[in-house]
């Protein structure tokens, strides 16, 4: 069978098997695409496209009168798929004492050396999980940690992320318990001192105490522990699921885009985004080499190989979730792209079989793209008032003689 999809050696067999397709499949592209200048991308904001690339606009894909939703469902159902309630762990069963535990933890800045830093810090639930703070007038393309250092890699959204089969940029933790901790422990993030100082800061807490107990009771000599403390923030961090439009059209509600997302899902999937960007999380599922059909430019992050100590992982990063992308730029590893057009085309280039894509077609992907925006769980992320510190008792002052 021929077969035009390139994936990675790093894909699941399963992913693998329902991410290529056929290159009978692929719509044929009649139009000639002639080159624009790249300062017309992303021209609604007066922001210019990545100068280091350069975008087709000038020609048409051939025109698509009627786009057939029952059609395209039933090509995305294979490859995609809705959103489950929440992402189950059956090595951390849910309960509403880990969830409520989680909660509160997220929020604690006392779990950061500074006591200014919490997980929201940087995932803000209210603003789809990612860092809002600004850097010299935008939104900062890292994330300010301890003692103003900056990391190396953009913050990617919560939100989702338990489906995902790994975490971090460079996939080394393994689930969202495995990441929980890492964070609060490293230098220019939490930058908390060691575990002891980590459990202390917990133990200082008399609510917690109760708390922990509660929601561990399997540990009554010790319940505050880190493995704990990983799998309360786990279980609180898979329930932040976000349904979206998307989800109604997987379930079978043809009305649930417009006609501007569907042709969008069509181009999606013609021009083969899914070999990456698959399952119900529309990515997170695979590790890609960026620059798979050509060099990308410029890169400087080694990406997993920086983990593995692998040459075969040099440039491979985790293929992030589309889940909420309209809201959760700056794009990328490194945060370099604050346009969302400019992101979409150069996927395309760098990563397709197909290739380059017309503005046109990129504007009705990035409209697609839109119908993924989900629904914040609001009573789940409001901000939790914390438990206050016992205040500590002064030694009594020896009586005068």
């Amino acid at each position: 069978m021929n077969r035009v999809c390139v994936v990675s050696g790093f894909a699941f067999a399963s992913v693998l098997a329902m991410a290529c397709q056929d290159k009978a499949e692929l719509a044929v592209y009649k139009g000639k695409a002639t080159p624009t200048d790249p300062a017309t991308i992303g021209s609604k904001t007066g922001a210019k496209a990545d100068s280091r690339f350069e975008v087709d606009g000038g020609g048409a894909s051939q025109p698509i009168s009627k786009v057939s939703a029952a059609s395209l469902l039933s090509r995305a159902k294979p490859l995609l798929g809705a959103l489950a309630q929440q992402a189950d762990n059956p090595a951390n069963p849910s309960t509403t004492e880990k969830i409520d535990l989680g909660h509160l933890l997220y929020f604690d800045p006392r779990l950061s050396k500074s006591q200014k830093i919490s997980c929201n810090t940087c995932h803000d639930l209210a603003s789809y999980g990612v860092d809002i703070r600004e850097k010299n007038g935008a939104r900062s393309r890292t994330s300010e940690g301890h003692d103003a250092h900056f990391g190396e890699r953009n913050t990617p959204t919560v939100y989702n992320a338990a489906f995902h089969m790994a975490q971090f940029w460079d996939g080394r933790a393994v689930d969202v318990e495995d990441q929980a901790t890492k964070p609060i422990l490293n230098p220019i993030e939490m930058a908390m001192d060691d575990d002891a100082a980590v459990l202390a800061a917990l133990k200082a807490v008399p609510q917690y105490v109760e708390m922990f107990a509660a929601a561990f009771p399997e540990s009554a000599s010790d319940p505050i522990t880190m493995a704990n403390l990983s799998k309360a923030i786990g279980a609180y961090e898979r329930k932040l699921v976000t349904p979206a439009p998307f989800d109604r059209f997987m379930g079978g509600d043809l009305t649930a885009l417009d006609e501007a997302q569907l042709l969008g899902l069509q181009y999606f999937l013609d021009v083969g985004c899914t070999q990456c960007h698959s399952g119900p999380a529309v990515g997170g599922m695979q590790f890609q080499k960026l620059g798979t059909i050509k060099p990308w430019p410029d890169l400087v992050d080694e990406g997993r190989a920086a983990h593995t100590k692998n040459a075969i992982d040099k440039f491979v990063f985790k293929v992030p979730s589309l889940r909420n992308v309209t809201e959760t730029g700056p794009w990328l590893h490194d945060g370099s792209f604050t346009e969302l057009e400019a992101i979409v085309g150069k996927m395309a280039e760098f990563q397709s079989a197909r290739g380059k894509v017309t503005l046109a077609e990129t504007e009705a992907i990035v409209a697609f793209l839109g119908s993924l925006k989900g629904e914040l769980p609001k009573e789940l992320i409001k901000v939790p008032e914390l438990p206050g510190i016992e205040p500590a008792v002064e030694p009594a002052k020896p009586s005068p003689i």
